[in-house]
Parts: structure tokens; C-alpha cells; sequence
């Protein structure tokens, strides 16, 4: 498809091509992939399978609730070919159902992507700041004010990274593949050969851990509870593969690339993670270790490599999640402007301006700052921890909003059945029993993610602490009571949806 033809069919669906269309397929593979980043998630969560499951949660639960969520892509990919649009999933939403799908579907994925872009910055701020510990010998203390200001220098590099240039984007996020293909490699070589001895198979892919404190390693608690727990790992890290149809107006031939870049960021990001994480838990001989740092994935390298080594793992993360936030602005700029453009967002005209390189500059800064905002808490964490447990309540609201915006127009397709008329890739008749099997997984993922994680979180129990709550129902509830709210009293009145802005090739 040319450029020409994309452009006439954004025109059909109702949007001038005021963005440049200059990125390639892989270059819209690439931006999904950077945005799951295995050199992301796989270590700023590993802790939550260990804790939650042990081995047992990583090595068989990676690879099972990974093929859910590739069904959950099969289903986008369907949508991303037959609407191409930046507003994504919240465009699908509104144009197959009414305006307050697309209101609750738009401000759950916006939501979602500035409270990740928030979550991946911190992280790796995180990272670099016990990279930098290391490499000064303690020197760079790595306290919580620390890793803030480290926080918000690459916010602000990511924003003039996006601002400098979408040209300049594509090359990065083509590199950012690579980087994360090749980092990997290294890493999982590195536990393959410095360690003196490695964990058995049946360590890796038969040992149950509990150190939730819900129970024991058998019963029905350890296998309908706390194991699912520890599953929130690759749904935490696998996630943001929307970024693909948020970019598919800057993407040539998108409704065909856009929809093959989305579900094989997916699968390739499967198998990567799998194989990196497996090579963590070969690795992780010094069990008692990993436990007394409440599994964090650090233990393994400092316990299992040399600490040149070690720092080399760290460093390598660091700059893939300095990659994967760097995405995670340009795929949540994307959403900004393009719910701005229909008017949704208040200011909305400042928002969905683009500058002379057809950059939504405004949109970049003012989802930038409010990231920042929101990332506050993590300034402060409970009394004898380094925990910002207030700030990743923010996290699982973020990626409980993701979910919940997916399930919304992966339900109205399923609704129209024949009615739904395909782009030129297509689950065909497929599309009912992956509809139905995605929708269930988010709604028991969802209850999942808003469940206590310690029993010291429970009201009641004996031991409870209100900085061990999980505030994600909170968060959930106050999130979705507002938006409702605003809806019923002023947007029911105003908000119609999708705003065309050319009114000529009406689809036909």
C-alpha cells in the first residue's frame, strides 16, 4: 500500500494525514517491542512470580499467560488492520459501539499509558542509580531523592528525544530492537558461563516458593491465590503492544504492518522473556539470599557473578528500559493527541496541535508532566523500607487500565458479529472463541491485580499496616467513579465521538 493509499484511508475513517507517514513495519514493530522491553519488565517485576509461586510461577507461568495475552493481540490486530487510526483502541471503541464506549475506553488507555510511561521512567531511574552505586563504589548513595532527580532528567530526555524528531524516533526504536535482542543474548550467556554452578531442572520448573505469607506451598490457597499472584509478572511486563495502532498513522501500509508488528511484538517478546528469565533462575543458587531481599533480581547477579559482571547486566537493563520509556512517551503522546483531536481531553486544541514537523509537541510535554506528578509518592516510602508503596498502587491501576480498555472493544466486536467488517488481516470465523477467551483472562487478571498481597494488608488481621494495603482497588474505584461522573454531568452532553475532520470519501 502507498503512502497515497494510506492516506485515503485515514481520509475514509474520517482524519486528515497530518502526521508524516515516514515509519516502516518493523519500525511499528519496533515501538511495541521496546515498550514490553524483556530488559524492562522481566526484572523490575521478577520478584512479584518469585515471592508469589516461586520457579514454578516463572518458568510454566511465562510461557501459559503469555499465550492468553497473544490472544488478546490477535484480537487488537484484527481491529488495528480494519481502523488504522492514532486514537486506537478508544477509536474502535466509539465507532463500533456508542460515545460513552469510546469516553471510558479513552480515558482508561490514556490513563494507562501516562501511569506507565511514569512506571518504566522510575524503573529505570532505579536501575541506573545502583548501576551508578556500583560503578562509584558507593559513592552515589542511591537514596530515593537520588533515583527521583534521576527520574526526571529522562523524563525530560525522552520528551526532547520526541519532540526533536519522529525521524529520529524510528531510528531509535529500529536500534532499540536490536539492543534488546542483542542485550539479551549477552545476559543470558553471561549466567550460562560466569556462574561455578547452576540450579537443576527440576529446581527450575518444579520448586514452589510462598513468601507472601498467605499460607503454605500446598492447598488451595497456594494454587488458586497466591500462584496467580506471581503470574502478574508477564501481564505487567507484557503490555502497551497498543503503541502499534497509535502510531499507525505515522506507519506505511499500517493496516496490514500495524496489525502484524502488534501480535509479533507479542510472540517474540514471549519467547525472549522466557529464555532471559530462565537463565535467571538457573542462576539463582543462593536462595536464601534472593528471599532476604524479597526476591529481588539483583541477589541473583551479585550472588551468582563477579560484580564487574554483575554491573554489566545491570547496565544493560538500564539502557533497554531507557529505550522501552522513551516508547512508552511516543505511543502515550500519540493517544493524547488523538483524544484531544476529538475533543475529549480539557484544552483539547492545545493538545492536538503538531508543530511544523508534524510533532505533537504539546501533547509530549503535557503527558511528560503529568507523569512527574503523579510519580510524587515515590519521594517517600514506609519506615525501614526503600519501598515507594504508594507508587506502584499507581502501576497496577496503570496496567489494570490498559486491560480494562482492551476488553471494551474486543466486547463490542464480538457483539457485532458479521456486522464488523474486516481490513486485510482477519481472524475469520477464529474471531468468537479468542474474543471470548480474552475477555475472560483480563476480567480475572483485573480481580487479581486489586487483591492484597500479604496478609498484612488485610483489614483485621492482626499484623495489618496501612502501608502494606494494595491501594489498586482504590485507585480502580476513584478512577472509574470519576470518569463516570464527568460523564453524566457534562461530557453524555457534549462528547460524540470521533470528530471527522475531512468530509470528503465518506466510507462506503
Amino acid at each position: 500500500m502507498t503512502t497515497e493509499e494510506d492516506s485515503r484511508r485515514l481520509a475514509e475513517l474520517g482524519y486528515k494525514q497530518e502526521l508524516a507517514r515516514t515509519w516502516s513495519g518493523f519500525s511499528n514493530f519496533a515501538i511495541s517491542f521496546s515498550i514490553i522491553s524483556i530488559l524492562a519488565g522481566c526484572f523490575t517485576t521478577f520478584g512479584q512470580a518469585w515471592n508469589n509461586g516461586g520457579p514454578i510461577a516463572i518458568s510454566w507461568g511465562w510461557p501459559l499467560i503469555s499465550a492468553f495475552i497473544l490472544i488478546i493481540g490477535f484480537c487488537l490486530s484484527e481491529l488495528v488492520s480494519a481502523y488504522p487510526t492514532a486514537g486506537g483502541i478508544y477509536w474502535w471503541a466509539a465507532t463500533m459501539g456508542k460515545p460513552i464506549h469510546g469516553w471510558f475506553t479513552g480515558w482508561l488507555n490514556l490513563i494507562g499509558l501516562i501511569a506507565v510511561t511514569a512506571s518504566v521512567d522510575y524503573g529505570c531511574a532505579t536501575f541506573l542509580s545502583i548501576t551508578l552505586n556500583r560503578l562509584t563504589g558507593g559513592a552515589w548513595e542511591a537514596t530515593l531523592p537520588q533515583a527521583f532527580l534521576l527520574f526526571v532528567i529522562i523524563l525530560v530526555l525522552h520528551a526532547l528525544i520526541n519532540i526533536y524528531s519522529h525521524r529520529l524516533i524510528s531510528l531509535l526504536q529500529n536500534i532499540s530492537v536490536w539492543w534488546h535482542v542483542a542485550g539479551a543474548a549477552i545476559i543470558v550467556a553471561i549466567l550460562i558461563f560466569a556462574p561455578d554452578h547452576h540450579q537443576s531442572a527440576a529446581f527450575v520448573f518444579t520448586e514452589q516458593l510462598n513468601n507472601s505469607g498467605f499460607g503454605s506451598t500446598n492447598g488451595f490457597t497456594f494454587w488458586l491465590y497466591v500462584l496467580p499472584l506471581g503470574f502478574l509478572l508477564t501481564q505487567y511486563t507484557i503490555t502497551g503492544f497498543d503503541a502499534c495502532a497509535h502510531v499507525s498513522e505515522e506507519t506505511q501500509g499500517a493496516a496490514t504492518t500495524a496489525a502484524r508488528g502488534l501480535w509479533q511484538s507479542i510472540f517474540y517478546s514471549a519467547i525472549g522473556g522466557w529464555i532471559l528469565l530462565l537463565s535467571f533462575l538457573f542462576a539463582a543458587t543462593h536462595v536464601d539470599e534472593i528471599n532476604k531481599q524479597s526476591g529481588f533480581v539483583g541477589a541473583i547477579f551479585e550472588t551468582a557473578l563477579s560484580s564487574p559482571l554483575a554491573t554489566v547486566v545491570f547496565a544493560i537493563s538500564t539502557i533497554g528500559q531507557f529505550f522501552c520509556g522513551m516508547s512508552c512517551v511516543t505511543s502515550m503522546s500519540r493517544m493524547t493527541y488523538a483524544f484531544s483531536r476529538d475533543g475529549a481531553v480539557p484544552g483539547w486544541r492545545l493538545w492536538s496541535k503538531v508543530d511544523r514537523n508534524r510533532t505533537p509537541v504539546n501533547a509530549i510535554i503535557a503527558g511528560c508532566a503529568v507523569a512527574a506528578l503523579i510519580t510524587l509518592p515515590a519521594l517517600y516510602a514506609p519506615a525501614g523500607t526503600t519501598t515507594p508503596v504508594a507508587f506502584y498502587a499507581v502501576v497496577s491501576i496503570a496496567v489494570i487500565g490498559l486491560y480494562l480498555a482492551f476488553i471494551i472493544p474486543i466486547w463490542l466486536r464480538l457483539k457485532m458479529g458479521d456486522r464488523f467488517r474486516p481490513g486485510p488481516w482477519t481472524l475469520g470465523r477464529k474471531y468468537r472463541v479468542m474474543g471470548w477467551i480474552a475477555c475472560v483472562e483480563i476480567a480475572i487478571v483485573s480481580v487479581y491485580f486489586i487483591m492484597p498481597l500479604s496478609p498484612a494488608g488485610v483489614p483485621g488481621d492482626p499484623d495489618f499496616t496501612w502501608t502494606s494495603v494494595n491501594y489498586a482497588p482504590l485507585a480502580v474505584g476513584g478512577v472509574l467513579l470519576a470518569i463516570a461522573l464527568w460523564w453524566v454531568l457534562s461530557a453524555r452532553h457534549w462528547f460524540t465521538g470521533p470528530r471527522r475532520t475531512v468530509d470528503e470519501l465518506p466510507i462506503s
